[in-house]
């Protein structure tokens, strides 16, 4: 048996060098996962000896990716960064074209952030229990944002509404810069965004950081309260993950993952990850198989209590 598995890994490494791992990214190009699957791939490819290409196979908030991953050969020769949307997506939408779970083969979670629930500068929202009791003095007047109906973004905030017992507004955006706009602009009352694009705005001074969704406090951010402190139990950490097609033999998953712990490790990554935001994040490919079935199911709670409507 040892033979075997040593001949599994012994293949993953050697075999055909000039073949490239596809590295799918379902998002576009510029995006943080476009830019950190780009880093993690060179990284990759540095310690496998072995050509890592990421592509775009942009679409359907990331289906066309995950759907060609899941379709691939089970050789370890593909893969694909699923986001912390991925169980989102499954809680919100009648059909996929592959099973959320079992349709990939979990290798590691690779970074982590909080979401962040923020205002502009001069926002008269001066924090978080402010903003919950504007919003039930003033039922439906308090608006925020999300990167449209069924994302994170709308599921966060219509979790915040069932927990705080709010009817805050929701209102779809084409993307986190345009939300941004019309916060400034004072037509939107709160931004709620991935960390990866508030937390540099925030440290900048163009967002005022209301609370964060982690946990606990926030390194990044530790002067920021969380979400929980006001709201007892609504924690919540977006992600990005490494993913491979089902069936891919377990040394080959265990080979990868032990790579991405080592790049992970390094004080580099550290940094580059906290310019964005986030925090390395490694994780075995069991405990990220459980994050994303634990998360359709509270996400799965939230559509039906709120009543979103699937699509």
């Amino acid at each position: 048996m040892r033979f075997v598995l040593f001949l599994l890994v012994f293949a993953f490494q050697t075999a055909d060098a000039q073949q490239p791992i596809r590295f799918y990214v379902g998002f576009a190009a510029g995006g943080s996962t476009d830019i950190i699957s780009r880093f993690l791939g060179q990284r990759l490819s540095e310690r496998l000896k072995q050509p890592v290409v990421v592509e775009q196979k942009v679409g359907a908030t990331g289906l066309i990716a995950n759907d060609a991953v899941s379709k691939s050969a089970p050789d370890g020769m593909t893969m694909v960064l699923l986001t912390g949307g991925h169980p989102g997506t499954a809680a919100v939408m009648k059909s996929l074209p592959y099973d959320p779970v079992s349709g990939f083969g979990m290798v590691s979670v690779v970074i982590e952030y909080p979401m962040v629930i923020s205002v502009a500068p001069d926002s008269p929202i001066k924090s978080f229990p402010d903003l919950i009791a504007r919003a039930k003095a003033a039922p439906g007047r308090v608006s925020f944002s999300s990167a449209g109906p069924g994302s994170l973004h709308h599921l966060l905030g219509e979790w915040l509404n069932i927990e705080a017992g709010t009817t805050m507004l929701h209102v779809p955006f084409k993307g986190a810069s345009p939300a941004f706009t019309e916060v400034l602009g004072g037509r939107l009352d709160v931004l709620i965004e991935t960390g990866t694009f508030s937390i540099p705005m925030v440290k900048s001074g163009r967002l005022r950081a209301l609370a964060l969704s982690s946990a606990g406090r926030y390194p990044l951010l530790p002067e920021v309260p969380t979400v929980a402190e006001t709201l007892k139990g609504v924690e919540f950490s977006s992600w990005l993950g490494v993913a491979v097609s089902p069936g891919t033999p377990r040394a080959t998953i265990d080979h990868l993952n032990r790579e991405l712990g080592a790049i992970l490790a390094e004080n580099d990554t550290k940094e580059r990850f906290a310019g964005f935001g986030g925090v390395p994040a490694h994780s075995t490919p069991e405990a990220m198989r459980s994050r994303v079935e634990r998360e359709i199911a509270r996400w799965q709670k939230v559509v039906d209590t709120r009543g979103i409507e699937r699509q």
